[in-house]
């Protein structure tokens, strides 16, 4: 089965097209970077109006580069939520009418379930139970998966997502845009325990993540201490060594408690270096496998919609005309409901 996945979650046009959920014959992303690096920021009326601009040449490249026409396709996979409204409405009414045109089954994916399906691209996928990290601009979730379309949401932030805090002080350390990326570079080269943060104590949540106490931690500490060059790299050093001791915190009593047998990281903090390392080391010592997307599919992109619509399809699960984008969405078994 071939899917043609869509993405507009956010500032990326992705499209992608993959074969029986595993197998990628095209992945495609138009960037917005330059767009709103001047801002700081995504600008949401800017993003949705570039989707607009960029939707059929990025789809119509996709299909170029698998080698493939439309008639080839079996079925359409889009993003409806959650995400930025405008955005969103793009690619599910371009989703929609696709799918309608071709006379084809349509997949709406929750954008979660898309980043899980990344690590499914693959010939060799996790086993199940999987315990997965999903951790980006927007979300930083610990969801148990009992299998395709069954998931249990143990954990989450209660405020900042880690991403959204990487970002934010990037930015305020002087780091160029989009900032997570940057800082992690800077932090490569910074003494990781100049600037001690402490972690954080939530009540009533026993695996969920509070970044915002680090958050204001490293900006008092850049108050402090000045913009020198040595002081950036060391904030940066000690904020990331921060929030991946907190992501990882929770996971060896979580594999325990509900005997995962496998764990699985993605979303675009994925793509963090110290993340990855300190992931294969906690992998190896409570003896379970680690899967991480190569980086291309840690950020936002068609294909791990398409994977994730693919298992979707796959289960009887289809979306109908009714499809609406949702700027907030749940993430909830697909066993018991549907798009």
């Amino acid at each position: 089965m071939r899917i043609l996945g869509i993405d507009t979650s956010c500032d990326d046009t992705s499209c992608a097209v993959v074969e029986d959920g595993h197998r990628v014959l095209s992945n495609v992303v138009s960037s917005q970077v330059d767009l709103h690096a001047r801002f700081g920021g995504v600008v949401p009326e800017i993003a949705s109006r570039r989707h607009m601009e960029m939707m059929i040449p990025v789809v119509e490249e996709c299909l170029e580069r698998a080698g493939i026409a439309l008639a080839d396709l079996d079925a359409v996979a889009v993003t409806y939520g959650p995400g930025l409204l405008g955005s969103l409405l793009v690619g599910v009414s371009y989703g929609k009418s696709l799918a309608y045109g071709l006379g084809v089954p349509l997949a709406g994916v929750h954008h979660l379930e898309g980043h899980i399906a990344a690590n499914f691209l693959r010939e060799d996928p996790p086993p199940f139970p999987l315990l997965n990290l999903v951790v980006s601009g927007g979300h930083s979730d610990l969801i148990l998966m009992r299998g395709h379309g069954d998931y249990v949401v143990l954990g989450e932030t209660v405020d900042d997502a880690a991403g959204e805090v990487f970002d934010k002080v990037a930015r305020e350390l002087g780091l160029p845009y989009p900032g997570g990326p940057y800082l992690d570079k800077a932090a490569e080269l910074g003494n990781e325990d100049e600037v001690k943060f402490t972690r954080p104590k939530i009540r009533g949540h026993k695996y969920g993540f509070s970044f915002s106490g680090t958050k204001t931690r490293a900006l008092q500490e850049l108050e402090k201490r000045g913009h020198s060059q040595e002081t950036v790299r060391d904030i940066a050093a000690g904020l990331r060594k921060a929030i991946v001791r907190d992501l990882l915190y929770h996971v060896p009593e979580i594999l325990v408690e509900t005997g995962a047998r496998a764990f699985a990281i993605s979303g675009g903090v994925a793509a963090n270096s110290l993340l990855r390392r300190e992931a294969e080391k906690l992998a190896a010592k409570v003896g379970v496998p680690l899967y991480v997307p190569p980086r291309e599919y840690c950020t936002d992109n068609g294909a791990m919609i398409a994977s994730a619509g693919y298992f979707r399809l796959k289960a009887g699960v289809v979306s109908g005309p009714d499809l609406s984008a949702e700027a907030s969405l749940p993430l909830s078994s697909w066993a018991r409901t549907s798009s």
